[in-house]
């Protein structure tokens, strides 16, 4: 019982300074984290949690950073023939008292034409602009590099290719 109290603590104490959560009018988001790409990487891939606790739905339409080139809402999707693609999404849609994730295998942020180094640890400053709730400045947390063997798409992959290259838009 001591162990389970004392991991209890630990956990609670710990709670503020893992956490960088924004609310945006009634847009909660939710641990913004980059995986870190490998060192000459071109593009890296970010994600999240938004949680709608309004009473309308409102859209991510559109993002900046200024530690790429380019950023934009993507969405991968495996085929019934197993072939991954990744495109493109003008907007993503958060419905109301709805939590959308944006992950691995599905809606994601891509930052391409990285300008430097994300080193693990670091926060990145990311705006978000949401159709209803306008602007949010949230900082993004560059987490240990996906494993091997993990399911979806690995950004780190991508270090060769050229801004556009296999992305679908």
């Amino acid at each position: 019982m001591k162990r389970i109290l004392t991991f209890a603590a630990a956990l609670l104490l710990a709670g503020p300074a893992l956490a960088h959560e924004v609310m945006v009018g009634d847009l909660e988001i939710i641990h913004a984290n980059i995986p870190q790409p490998a060192k000459s990487a071109k593009a890296a891939g970010g994600f999240l949690a938004i949680s709608n606790n309004g009473t309308e739905a409102d859209r991510l339409i559109g993002v900046e950073a200024d530690f790429a080139a380019k950023a934009e809402t993507h969405e991968s999707k495996v085929d019934e023939n197993g072939i991954g693609t990744m495109e493109h999404v003008d907007f993503i849609e958060i419905p109301p008292g709805e939590t959308v994730n944006l992950e691995h295998g599905g809606y994601h942020i891509m930052f391409m034409g990285l300008t430097g180094e994300l080193k693990e640890g670091e926060m990145r400053k990311v705006t978000l602009i949401f159709e209803h709730a306008g602007r949010a400045e949230v900082e993004f947390m560059i987490d240990p590099p996906m494993g091997e063997g993990m399911e979806g798409m690995d950004h780190s992959k991508m270090d060769g290719m050229e801004m556009g290259e296999g992305s679908g838009g």
